[in-house]
């Protein structure tokens, strides 16, 4: 089932710059997609668009194949923008973790349960208490996706959530997608970096410098096309670039490789 399907989108900025001109997406319930593409070619706004925080000027984005209505999926979907401070308006992390339970008709212990859960699960739980505006980036960071977590959604959809986010932390971060897509969550990541994109998705929905979708498809057809994303301005992973001369089918991350030099 096509849990978000958007059709012929087009968005121009306030001061007429076209952003996404035409754009055919459809991601698949289960599915794990990244939209890359390098600094510019509007991944944020695309990603905006298919969460419905922004409205195409003209096609249609569809929601669990029944509604255009994306404020009526709100339960069911969570988006969670490159600026943590969109998420952190609450007087303690506390509060703001609370916030989307608590409009979805919980009961009080059932909140807290979540808020708990999810907050020992990102190394919040000594922050609770704290104003937002107090932590870290990087701690904000994780307040948000916290926030945007504890309605458990069935679609989740990232800009760059690793950003600003340190080595440790950005490990707990990606087990938890892990987790997330193994209980059967959609994920959709945007990011420029080529390195994060096999560990978070399978599939790719490649953008060039210009915004237009240059390719879409499997993540290790399309990470090890050098040429390819070559032309959309990006590097391959660095293990490809090792590789590519040694092996048919070049490994996508250093486990894979090192898994590869042992069989030979």
């Amino acid at each position: 089932m096509a849990v978000i399907d958007a059709s012929g989108v087009r968005y121009s900025y306030p001061d007429g710059t076209l952003a996404v001109d035409g754009v055919d997406v459809t991601v698949e319930a289960g599915e794990r997609v990244a939209l890359l593409g390098p600094n510019g070619a509007g991944k944020s706004t695309l990603l905006q668009l298919l969460g419905g925080l922004l409205d195409p000027d003209a096609g249609t984005v569809r929601y669990f194949g029944e509604t255009t209505d994306a404020d009526t999926v709100r339960d069911r979907l969570s988006v969670l923008t490159q600026n943590p401070a969109d998420y952190l308006f609450n007087p303690t992390v506390r509060e703001d973790l609370a916030y989307g339970p608590n409009q979805l008709a919980l009961t009080e212990d059932e909140v807290d349960r979540r808020v708990e859960r999810i907050a020992d699960r990102l190394d919040l739980d000594g922050l609770l208490s704290k104003p937002p505006f107090r932590l870290s980036g990087g701690q904000q960071r994780r307040a948000a996706l916290a926030s945007a977590l504890t309605v458990e959604p069935e679609v989740l959809l990232l800009d760059e959530p690793l950003s600003n986010v340190d080595a440790a932390n950005r490990a707990t971060i990606l087990e938890l997608l892990d987790e997330l897509a193994d209980d059967g969550a959609t994920l959709v990541i945007s990011t420029p970096d080529t390195e994060l994109v096999p560990q978070v998705a399978d599939r790719v929905i490649l953008l060039d410098a210009a915004g237009e979708i240059a390719a879409v498809g499997p993540t290790r057809q399309l990470l090890t096309d050098t040429a390819l994303l070559a032309d959309c301005r990006l590097r391959p992973p660095q293990v490809v670039r090792l590789f590519e001369s040694r092996f048919d089918r070049p490994p996508l991350t250093v486990a894979e490789a090192a898994d590869r030099l042992d069989e030979r």
